[in-house]
């Protein structure tokens, strides 16, 4: 199996059923409740899943002005992916229960070390449910699976605050939030209202369809076109609210066929904590 996107739950069925060495990683969780998606794993899962944390596994420690889900240091992660079994040579399955909402940080975070073969399930917990793929309440023992992952190039690119400040009107900025949090309306969570200035709004959940499955690559190609416009796909910077949703839209993009943007993974809760930084609204 060599899946580095998306994954149907049918074609997962079908590797599991055939005896692929897969490793599936369910990324459940909910912002205003921290431990929701780790109770939703323990009540039911796809079998054999285990189970990562957005705020202890796939972030790093807070600062106060590094943003709310800080990158983890690479061999940190390297050191919870060797955990699970993961290689270079398996397969992965990001899975949760929010349309690919915290597997593509997920998806992301593994191609950031340098890992080609992980996909997200499309549709989630629900299309696995659907597609009659049964749910289990049995936790695997991840303790000591296996060593760090390797050291390998990153298959996937960072800028930093200072770098994007230096491209700002020179590059497409993207930003995943929410439209009335981009206008500045309303923000709930992060030092100040706005954007960052020239950023463009995609909201992430525009990238899915009715049932909460991503869009067909043409329909996400005609709609990412406009905002790349004449620019290079590898001169895009994502950013969002904490670096996670924006995860989502360069997963849509690579569907696309816009491939190798890269990740502002500080995002507005970064730049935002620093006064001295420009803000936009409207």
């Amino acid at each position: 199996m060599s899946f580095t996107t998306l994954i149907s739950a049918r074609q997962l069925r079908a590797g599991l059923d055939a005896g692929e060495p897969l490793v599936m990683v369910d990324t459940s969780f909910d912002l205003a409740d921290v431990a929701a998606g780790e109770r939703s794993h323990a009540q039911g899962h796809l079998p054999g899943a285990h189970y990562l944390h957005l705020e202890r596994d796939l972030s790093g420690a807070k600062t106060g002005r590094n943003g709310r889900h800080p990158l983890p240091a690479r061999g940190v992660f390297a050191a919870n992916v060797g955990r699970l079994g993961i290689t270079p040579a398996t397969q992965v399955v990001a899975i949760d229960r929010q349309g690919g909402m915290y597997a593509a940080r997920l998806w992301w975070m593994l191609r950031w070390l340098g890992h080609a073969n992980v996909a997200v399930l499309d549709g989630g917990v629900a299309a696995w449910t659907a597609e009659g793929g049964a749910l289990d309440t049995h936790i695997p023992v991840a303790a000591n699976m296996g060593p760090a992952y390797p050291e390998r190039e990153p298959l996937a690119a960072l800028v930093d605050a200072d770098q994007l400040m230096t491209r700002l009107g020179r590059t497409p900025l993207l930003d995943a939030r929410a439209a009335e949090r981009f206008r500045g309306e309303v923000e709930p969570l992060d030092a100040r209202a706005g954007h960052i200035p020239g950023a463009r709004n995609r909201f992430f959940k525009e990238n899915l369809d009715a049932s909460g499955h991503f869009k067909p690559a043409a329909a996400l190609h005609a709609e990412f076109a406009p905002l790349v416009g004449a620019s290079s796909p590898a001169d895009v910077v994502h950013q969002c609210g904490s670096g996670v949703t924006a995860c989502h839209n360069l997963l849509a993009m690579e569907v696309a066929g816009f491939t190798g943007s890269a990740l502002y993974a500080g995002s507005w809760s970064e730049w935002s904590s620093d006064p001295g930084r420009p803000v936009a609204t409207g």
